[in-house]
């Protein structure tokens, strides 16, 4: 059994699954894409050493800072631990807010390897300007992919240069269904207003808990260049660094940023998932006991 525990960020998933887990002996695997992260644990309210203690718990805290990683390696990572825990039948809660990488380790998804091209002429662009790009050579990716997420606005162009097909095709081209059995998928959500106060909430208490002291130690360890330094909670930092903004709109545009990131989250979780929203443990474990 794979019970897939997704929602928007904030909303509790990691105390939720660890209570899950103690009850039905199963094993956490992260799916939030910056947990993977070393170091980097307050803006990313990655679980704590104790709470981790308390049930079996894969793919967090396992790659350098100076590493980047991606939704390919996650796929190949995710499904090797699925293929291990089902060895011993160990039921597997998968928990985290990182759509793309829940779709593409448990469906058939397939990454083309693509040979290096020189992106270099994009660089100067803006995120507008590089997303019109897109639109021009794969209007379908463009229409899914948003312009501030520039990484995969580049991905999108680099396949396209480097096969000379448009993503939207590699995509249309698989069946967009899961590849595995007993999967059960659930958001833990509330109302739009609670969550927006949540995240208030969560990240004044990063803030208290030492966020600007954690990442500025680790910008002055590693600089600035750092993939795992994109997370919210991290780049909205270096104005303040820089003496260009005051810590409070610092910390407004972090709440912003988490405001807007929420709404990705929920509108790709809708479109993209079989899912049940619930809001209480009991749901659930009333849902798969049936």
């Amino acid at each position: 059994m794979i019970i897939v525990l997704t929602g928007p960020t904030g909303t509790g998933k990691s105390k939720m699954a660890i209570s899950l887990a103690k009850k039905l002996g199963a094993a956490i695997i992260n799916a939030d894409a910056f947990q993977v992260y070393r170091e980097l644990s307050i803006a990313t309210a990655k679980p704590t050493d104790d709470m981790m203690m308390e049930a079996p718990h894969f793919l967090y805290d396992f790659v350098p800072l100076t590493e980047d990683y991606n939704v390919a390696e996650y796929q190949k990572d995710l499904r090797a631990n699925i293929a291990m825990l089902q060895q011993t039948e160990t039921p597997i809660i998968i928990a985290g807010g990182t759509g793309l990488y829940i779709r593409a380790g448990l469906y058939d998804y397939e990454f083309k390897d693509t040979p290096p091209v020189d992106l270099s002429k994009y660089e100067g662009l803006t995120n507008d300007q590089l997303h019109e790009v897109l639109k021009a050579i794969d209007p379908k990716s463009a229409e899914e992919i948003h312009p501030n997420n520039r990484i995969r606005v580049m991905r999108a162009i680099s396949i396209h240069e480097s096969l000379g097909v448009r993503k939207s095709d590699i995509v249309d081209a698989q069946k967009h269904q899961p590849i595995y059995d007993d999967l059960f998928f659930f958001g833990l959500t509330k109302n739009r207003a609670e969550i927006y106060a949540d995240v208030e909430k969560r990240v004044d208490e990063m803030f208290d808990q030492g966020l600007v002291e954690e990442n500025r130690a680790l910008v002055d360890k590693y600089g600035r260049e750092p993939h795992a330094f994109r997370a919210i909670g991290v780049k909205e930092l270096f104005p303040y660094f820089d003496g260009l903004i005051t810590l409070e709109d610092a910390k407004n545009q972090i709440k912003q940023n988490t405001r807007n990131y929420v709404k990705r989250q929920l509108t790709f979780f809708n479109h993209q998932f079989p899912i049940t929203f619930i809001e209480k443990e009991e749901e659930i474990l009333n849902l798969i006991n049936h």
